[in-house]
């Protein structure tokens, strides 16, 4: 079984691969729609209405689309967002969104029911942590993550984040299209491993008896979530990725 990437994932891997010439484009339609009913892109330059998904490709490349990476932010933490502010705010309320290189515009997805909606805004370029220094990052912080939630009986409250911080080998592979480098792939999958850990032990307090246990725990998952979501967003991104 392979685990599904977040939208914004799909779209930059698979996209790029098209404009790479790895991948044909319904090869790209399967996989960024995925399990869902369809995805249209909104707000193109010189565009009304919605278009297709491959409308929406189709018209970002001739706009001088070089590259889609994605970013996975969060409050605080606008890891893979250069601005302006109107995008970052949007991009923050969805917890992703894709920047289209060499158009000067960034896709932000927003979900209604099974349909998914990219609207097109302007972006700006980004700084970016490189695939080393986010691999680097994300092992230090399960390390950390691991030691500090031992402190905190993290297997008598969630005896099953206690198994998953024991057996970190044990991952869902991801599926990726040709042209993705294997670094990248593997580091995607641990930035999801990553991210997933941090969404289970936060699901409840567990056996917290006291608000201030609860703020610990928190605080200490707070490394690895932004470790996850670098890794991811590195991962991503073709602007940082390693040569082939």
């Amino acid at each position: 079984m392979t685990h599904l990437l977040p939208a914004s994932a799909r779209l930059a891997w698979w996209a790029t691969g098209w404009l790479r010439g790895y991948v044909v484009t319904d090869l790209v339609i399967d996989a960024v729609i995925a399990d869902d009913a369809t995805h249209v892109v909104a707000g193109l330059p010189d565009a009304d209405g919605t278009a297709t998904l491959v409308e929406g490709l189709g018209a970002l490349r001739r706009l001088g689309a070089t590259g889609f990476g994605a970013a996975f932010p969060a409050e605080g933490d606008p890891v893979g967002l250069g601005g302006p502010r109107t995008f970052n705010t949007d991009a923050l309320d969805a917890g992703e969104a894709v920047v289209v290189a060499g158009t000067g515009l960034g896709l932000v997805p927003q979900r209604t029911g099974a349909a998914v909606v990219w609207t097109a805004q302007p972006a700006d370029r980004r700084q970016l942590p490189d695939v080393g220094e986010a691999d680097r990052g994300l092992r230090r912080a399960l390390v950390e993550t691991a030691d500090a939630l031992a402190a905190l009986e993290v297997a008598r409250w969630r005896p099953e984040v206690a198994d998953r911080l024991m057996d970190l080998r044990h991952r869902e592979p991801v599926a990726a299209p040709d042209g993705v480098p294997a670094r990248c792939v593997e580091l995607a999958a641990r930035g999801l491993q990553a991210t997933g850990i941090v969404g289970l032990a936060l699901e409840d307090d567990g056996a917290a008896v006291t608000a201030e246990e609860a703020r610990r725990r928190r605080d200490a998952l707070v490394p690895l979530d932004r470790a996850g979501r670098a890794a991811l967003t590195a991962a991503c991104s073709p602007e940082v990725w390693p040569p082939d």
